[in-house]
This record gives C-alpha cells, structure tokens and sequence, in this order.
C-alpha cells in the first residue's frame, strides 16, 4: 500500500531527522537516510551484535545478494554485472590500479573532474609512465561543446601515435551540478577504441539510469547514500552511507582481478580456479567479503527502495519534485541575490537535482583595470572568500554552503530534494546576500 507523504516541510518532519534548526541545502555530498531505513539498519547492527560470526559470515552474504537483485532492475543491468563497495572513490581506485598500463597510455579527462580522482590519476602516474590529458571545460557549454572537445581531443592524442587507454568523466558534475552527456561520451569511446570510466557519485536517484546496461560504459561506479538511496553514489538513494554500486559488464570483468584491499575473493594466476560458493562468479565472489567493516548500509538497498515506492511515490515522482524544486528554488535565491543560475540555453545541464546561483560579488580578470576597486577582488583572494562565506553559514545559520570559484564568479551549489521548499531557497538567499554585503566590507579578511 502506497502511503504518500508530501514533499516538502510535512516530508521533513515526518521522516528524517535533521536538527531543528539546521537546512539542508547540499544533500549532493553526503546524503541522508530518512528514518524508517536508519532504523532497519539500527536492527541490522542489533543482529551482528548479537551473532557477531554467524552474521557476517552467513547473514550478509544473502542480505548482500538481495540488494544487488532489487538495484539492478533500476539500472537495467543483470545482477552478475553489479557489486555493492564502501564509495565511489574506491570504486575509480579499483579500477584504475587493476588495469594494465604500458609506458605512454593516455587518461583523459575533464578539469572538472572530482579532485580525489584526479589525485588518483597522479598517483598511479607515480608508479607507470602514463600521461593524463585534461580537457579544459568551463560552463555553461552546451552538450554539443562537450563532445566536441572530447573527441577532438581523443583523436588528437591517437593521431600523435599514442594509445588512450581510458577515459574519464561524470554523468552530474560534483561542481558546477550540472548534467553530463555521459551516454554520447561512452558512444565516442566504442567508436575510438578507449575504455570509459564513468563517476556517477551523482547518479542512482538523480539521474534516470534505467538503461545503463543498453549504454553499456565499460565501468561505472555511484553512490547510493545520496540515492536518497543512490557508486552509482547512493547518496541520493537515501541509504545510510557508504553504499556505492559498482557495474561492470561480463565483457570486462576478467580485467578485475582484485578487490580493495586485496581479500578473499582473489585467486592466484595460472591457478585452478576455486570452487566459489553459491556458484557465483569470481567478479560476485570478489567483492563479497572485503576485509571486517559494517556491511549493514549494503544491505538496507531494499529499504531504500521500498521507502522511495510507498512513501515518496517512486522514483519519478522523486526526480519530477527535485528538479523542480532545484529550479524554481534557484531562480528565487538569485533573484534576491541579484545573480543568476548558470545555464546553457537547451538547458539540458540543469537536467539534474541541482541549481548553481551565481553570487554578487566580481573579480579581477587578469592585466585588466578595474574601476571602484574596493569592490572588485582579486581572484587568488577567491579561496579564502569561498571559506569564509562557508564558515560563517554553519556558525551562524546552521546551514552548509557549498561554495565554489568557476570561470572568473563564485557560486553555490544547491541541492533539490523532497524535504526541501522554495521558502528554504528564499531563507539561504537571504543570507547569502548579507554574507556577500560584509564580504565587501572586508569582513572576511579580519582575522
């Protein structure tokens, strides 16, 4: 029986658990779990306490098997294609250092790609002589410049005599929030010869992501605590974190040969393979058992699930009130700011549960003079206003600003969500406009 609650403040109070006084505007990052599934976990937790050893040796392997069969039809893959990890950024590090590199492969990748991926590339370029090529991106570009960019890029790189190995990219940015053409970038890959790897940290639960397995990307990770249930980062799923799914298809499981960190599920090469219980593949029987950590958030998948169909309407109720709410809201912050939200004009960045308002405060471009200079900050002095503004939100207004620097303005990134109205966007544009008013007072520069 479905038992609908509204969206908005009713949603809010009857299922999660914020303080009182806290607004949540940045669900993006770490996500939330309403109550009925923090409590199936609560209950999870009470059973391992109790049987400690029968509860992870026997119970989670079969809690773990259910999760993976209710997440796969939501992406339109098969069970055997999907496994459950802590967070994305394992899951990029998973496959990255399981990948065989020669010296002078190719990564390539996008400027806004997520900083810890980014440090993972380098990483690796410590240990094999591998390049990473960056393509600059700077929004509002329309999807049509995306893909441009990147098979350009691609082609010039293989007309130079060397191999791309992988690319990288998003299918929501994490900044600026903005969708990604992530099905047209995994086609350009087929057609050029290079894996993708997608970071869907914004995916499950954002994004609609029911033909997956038609796209076919070589891998994927994303969240599922920001699924509000959500490596496809089930952020936006709503599980308790951290959940990711991590979807490889039966063409390139042989290419993960080890779990991180490496566990039981690896077997020696040239080696009989072992007889794997259940009859599970050796990719499933991999990443079953991964060192001693808390599996409950693995297993409350069906929870999630199950609140978002009989509490919240399903899943495109969900993504129908997000949008919205993300736009409707933007718009009402900016205009109290005085701003705008970044857009493109076929607006299909926007396609996602984000709004970027542009905040009102100017920068110095560089070698150009500017007039009432008091007012005109110089751009190295961006970083050190991102952090005040963001300081001063969670000590003052108990809120969380999700501030960034992007092509020559500052933004925050607002999240929609279903226990969010317009009057919370109205509130942190309120406030947002008096942090920028003593912003240009110099305020943020008193120690």
């Amino acid at each position: 029986m479905t038992i609908k609650t509204p969206f908005g403040r009713p949603m809010r109070q009857a299922h999660f658990s914020f303080s009182p006084t806290y607004t949540p505007l940045n669900h993006g990052s770490f996500g939330c779990s309403p109550q009925a599934v923090l409590q199936h976990q609560a209950h999870l937790q009470t059973l391992a306490a109790a049987r400690p050893d029968t509860f992870i040796v026997r119970d989670i392997p079969v809690l773990i098997d259910a999760s993976r069969s209710a997440i796969a039809p939501l992406l339109g893959i098969d069970v055997n294609e999907v496994v459950l990890i802590p967070n994305a950024t394992t899951g990029v590090n998973t496959v990255l250092r399981n990948l065989t590199w020669e010296a002078g492969d190719v990564i390539v990748f996008f400027s806004t790609i997520y900083d810890a991926c980014e440090k993972t590339i380098a990483s690796i370029q410590e240990v094999v002589n591998i390049e990473g090529v960056k393509i600059e991106l700077q929004y509002p570009i329309e999807d049509e410049g995306i893909v441009w960019l990147f098979r350009e890029t691609i082609e010039r790189v293989q007309s130079q005599g060397k191999r791309v190995r992988l690319a990288m990219f998003d299918t929501v940015l994490t900044f600026p929030g903005a969708r990604m053409p992530w099905e047209e970038l995994v086609g350009v890959c087929k057609e050029l010869g290079v894996l993708s790897l997608i970071d869907g940290a914004h995916g499950v639960g954002c994004i609609d992501l029911k033909y997956l397995g038609t796209v076919e990307p070589d891998f994927f990770v994303s969240n599922c605590h920001k699924l509000m249930l959500l490596l496809i980062r089930l952020g936006w799923l709503f599980t308790p974190r951290g959940c990711t799914v991590f979807y490889v298809p039966f063409r390139n499981q042989h290419l993960i040969r080890t779990s991180l960190p490496t566990s039981h599920g690896y077997q020696y090469p040239n080696s009989e393979p072992e007889p794997l219980p259940g009859g599970k593949s050796p990719f499933v029987h991999l990443f079953e058992f991964v060192a001693t950590i808390d599996y409950t958030p693995y297993a409350c998948i069906p929870a999630a699930l199950e609140f978002r169909k009989r509490i919240c309407g399903g899943e495109e109720a969900i993504r129908k009130y997000c949008y919205e709410i993300a736009r409707v809201g933007g718009q009402r912050a900016a205009g109290i700011l005085g701003t705008e939200v970044m857009a493109t004009e076929t607006r299909t960045m926007n396609q996602c549960c984000f709004a970027n308002v542009a905040l009102p405060l100017k920068f110095k471009k560089a070698g150009v003079e500017e007039q009432n200079e008091t007012k005109i900050f110089d751009i190295c002095e961006a970083g050190q206003i991102g952090s005040w503004i963001n300081d001063r939100g969670v000590k003052e207004f108990d809120t969380y600003l999700q501030i960034a620097f992007h092509a020559g303005m500052m933004w925050v990134r607002l999240s929609g969500q279903i226990y969010l109205e317009v009057k919370d966007f109205e509130w942190v544009g309120e406030r947002l406009k008096e942090l920028c008013g003593r912003v240009k007072k110099g305020e943020f520069r008193k120690p």
